[in-house]
């Protein structure tokens, strides 16, 4: 399925980003029967929210690129998170979109299939898709795809070519269809 149009494009303003971190640090800082020892960051998009989080609430960071593709990078990173949380650590993963939810499953089945214990794992994103097939434990905003078919545009994916913006939001068409 491909989509001709151009996608509606909503530019996430420095100062909404700003916003949308100090809403998701204070939804971790508030669960009482939980913090994390680390937040890992997924690459590409997840990077710079964690790393803002990372300064916010004083917790170590990590990263993980999962969007890279590159053979074996993610697999060897995963392992080892995957040892760290069935030794007793807690991470959560950041992302920028939980839309369909992919990148949540694979990591997730990927972590536990190497042996992640479930509760000592989370997932915090700044925009929520509400009918994405996977949940998230923390979220700044949410959005319901069904009605909201905007391609949301972050501070860091702003200096792209907007060629890149649309070849990236038309990969998977059935988020704008």
């Amino acid at each position: 399925m491909t989509i001709s149009a151009e996608p509606r494009f909503v530019p996430i303003t420095q100062d909404d980003f700003l916003h949308d971190i100090a809403t998701l640090g204070e939804a971790i800082a508030a669960d009482p029967d939980w913090s994390p020892d680390f937040l890992i960051g997924i690459g590409r998009g997840g990077l710079v929210p964690a790393t803002y989080l990372s300064h916010r609430m004083g917790i170590a960071l990590l990263s993980v690129d999962y969007s890279s593709k590159v053979a074996g990078f993610a697999e060897d990173l995963l392992a080892q998170l995957a040892k760290r949380v069935a030794g007793g650590e807690h991470i959560l993963l950041i992302d920028d979109i939980n839309d369909s939810g992919a990148t949540i499953a694979f990591l997730r089945h990927r972590l536990l299939d190497q042996g992640a214990v479930p509760e000592r794992l989370r997932f915090g994103v700044l925009i929520d898709n509400s009918r994405s097939r996977e949940r998230v434990d923390y979220r700044a905003r949410s959005i319901d795809r069904a009605i909201d078919k905007s391609w949301f545009v972050f501070p860091w994916e702003g200096v792209a070519p907007r060629s890149a913006l649309i070849e990236d939001a038309q990969a998977v068409p059935e988020r704008l269809a």
